[in-house]
């Protein structure tokens, strides 16, 4: 397809559209601060950040990406007041009914990275649904991180692999068969990582699918995210180097 013309900015043509990352990850960070400078309660900027998130998978998959990672909810976020979780999980409960609704037409598939048995049986239910109607399609693949940490992940996987050893059914112990037992099985390692908001940390977020990721950061709250950034960060991106600790010949 070449140059990707749909935009017409000059960020968007530096853009090589027939060369994409496979697989991007998005921590979706910003949405309190941006409803605070509006004088909003923070759940008025969880609701704006929903649509947000709802637009751009619609972008990634017209444009071709393989893979979309999104930090939706982490193990930590339980701290966060009662209202603002009922909110994000409510828009979550809305998200995937319109979802599960427009999977077919869409064609896109939808997987969930994290603990979700704690979750209300309502959203359980809907996550099952949801993983179901997948199996049927191929395509763009959007992984919600729900009640996900990166580290509580790496304890769940040594420890069944630890369990698997004790009853002879482990596999050598490699990186390739390791990354077999984390929520990311199957799925290549993010290409690049995006993070809006300001903020310049990773957040325990994908710890180990990150450890050759670009990363990209921008001051953009997540509610104001648009295509273009997305245009921004993949040009971004194909400007750079990856040697993955060789050199370059």
């Amino acid at each position: 397809m070449g140059l990707f013309s749909r935009k017409k900015t000059r960020q968007a043509e530096e853009v090589d559209f027939s060369n994409l990352p496979r697989h991007i990850a998005i921590i979706l960070d910003g949405n309190g601060r941006w409803a605070q400078k509006r004088g909003l309660p923070r759940t008025a900027g969880h609701a704006a950040g929903a649509e947000t998130f709802r637009r751009v998978a619609t972008y990634c998959k017209d444009i071709g990406l393989e893979y979309l990672t999104v930090y939706a909810f982490s193990t930590e976020n339980w701290k966060r007041p009662p209202q603002e979780v009922e909110t994000i999980m409510s828009l979550l409960e809305k998200y995937l009914y319109e979802a599960i609704e427009r999977m077919e037409r869409d064609k896109v598939k939808m997987e969930f990275f994290g603990d979700v048995s704690v979750l209300s049986p309502k959203l359980r239910d809907l996550i099952a649904r949801t993983r179901e109607i997948s199996r049927h399609y191929e395509g763009c693949q959007v992984n919600i991180c729900l009640n996900y940490g990166g580290r509580d992940e790496l304890l769940r996987a040594v420890r069944t692999y630890a369990e698997a050893y004790r009853n002879d059914a482990a596999p050598e112990l490699t990186e390739e068969n390791f990354s077999r037992y984390l929520y990311s099985a199957g799925i290549p390692d993010p290409d690049l990582m995006i993070r809006p908001g300001g903020e310049l940390r990773q957040s325990n977020f994908l710890l180990w699918q990150s450890a050759y990721a670009e990363w990209y950061f921008t001051d953009t709250l997540w509610p104001d995210f648009t295509d273009r950034e997305i245009d921004r960060a993949i040009a971004d991106y194909q400007h750079r180097d990856r040697r993955f600790g060789g050199i370059k010949v």
